[in-house]
């Protein structure tokens, strides 16, 4: 669920994933293995970063 609701959270915004990436401060390598599924389980502070540019909570981000 995390891969789908992050890639859903950034198309609505309208963010490539190069721009998340860029404006989370994250890699963006990590970014598309966070969305393809390979990592399943990001550090606490990466989801920060990205909550905190898709203005979500991290359990938004979880939920199912």
């Amino acid at each position: 669920m995390l891969a789908h609701n992050i890639k859903q959270l950034r198309r609505k915004y309208k963010l490539s994933q190069e721009d998340l990436s860029k404006k989370a401060e994250i890699t963006y390598s990590t970014l598309i293995k966070i969305e393809s599924g390979v990592n399943k389980n990001p550090t606490l502070e990466t989801m920060k970063k990205i909550a905190k540019v898709l203005n979500v909570k991290i359990d938004d981000m979880i939920k199912e």
